[in-house]
């Protein structure tokens, strides 16, 4: 197997052109899997390994401990390579068909509880042209529960501060009108009306959030904000961007809003991904119950 191993670990390496960590995995993952052939006495050579073989791997597996999606990965890894044998001609039956790959639990978001939350929003200065950019950035993205890549691609024009929403869209068909609370609509208004104009270099830029060159702020310059204001606030958990729009959903639903109502404001295509947030509320609830009774 070994030697069919380096073909295979050269044919994905130089045609299909994968990455080095892909590789990697493959790699790691067939030689795991000769060594339980090996250490497993069976007599089958490669091309003769049987359905059952492959699920009894995947069993002794998951009783070593190993993680849904580590297991999911060790299956994809050994499909790939027979597939690659069919290809080549090598054999003419893939032990890996029709196998399915376990269940795995969606991870639940990490959130913020409304006290951290506060703290974070209240680390930049206002009175400095970035500090009240930043300040309107990081409530515009717990108001509304927006992505990082839709901050950072709305214009000026999709603000109406009277009206109290913003407008979201990757195109006209995927147009979302999101409410803005009063501390966002405020924060916006003083970044607009007073700071803005000293961080474009261009009056003709139509970004909304804007870098030191004037010229509309990137994801990775957003990360590197957040990543600061984390530090600062001195908030033991990892904060990602990302994480204020899980505790905007969260809250949400915990003060009583709509399943249905939060799907849309998130754009979600599906209510079953909103309802992982469902899920962190009983986990809250759980946590709260064996902190307080006394009986717990």
């Amino acid at each position: 197997m070994e030697n069919l191993t380096e073909k295979f670990i050269d044919y994905i390496r130089w045609d299909r052109e994968l990455s080095a960590n892909t590789i990697e995995s493959y790699n790691r993952d067939l030689k795991q899997f000769n060594e339980y052939l090996n250490n497993s006495d069976i007599e089958d050579n490669i091309f003769d390994i049987s359905k059952t073989t492959i699920i009894t791997y995947m069993i002794d597996l998951q009783k070593k401990g190993r993680a849904p999606s580590t297991i999911s990965r060790n299956l994809a890894s050994l499909r790939a390579f027979y597939q690659y044998l069919l290809n080549e001609g090598l054999t003419r039956k893939d032990p890996t068909a029709n196998l399915k790959s376990p269940k795995q639990e969606k991870k639940l978001p990490s959130i913020l509880s409304l006290e951290e939350v506060d703290i974070l929003l209240k680390q930049p200065d206002i009175l400095t042209p970035k500090g009240t950019r930043d300040k309107a950035m990081l409530e515009l993205l717990y108001a509304a529960g927006i992505r990082v890549s839709e901050l950072i691609s709305l214009n000026v024009e999709d603000v109406n501060l009277d009206l109290g929403i913003i407008v979201s869209s990757k195109d006209y068909s995927n147009e979302r009108v999101i409410p803005i609370g009063k501390l966002c609509i405020e924060s916006l208004d003083i970044y607009i009306k007073l700071m803005r104009h000293k961080l474009i270099k261009n009056t003709e830029e139509k970004s909304l959030f804007v870098n030191y060159h004037g010229r509309r702020l990137t994801r990775q310059g957003f990360w590197k904000i957040i990543k600061t204001y984390t530090k600062k606030a001195n908030i033991d958990k990892k904060i990602t961007p990302h994480t204020l729009r899980h505790s905007f959903a969260a809250h949400l639903l915990q003060n009583g809003a709509d399943l249905k109502s939060v799907q849309e404001m998130l754009g979600h295509a599906d209510i079953s991904t909103t309802q992982i947030y469902t899920k962190v509320n009983k986990r809250r609830i759980n946590d709260v119950y064996k902190k307080a009774h006394p009986r717990a």
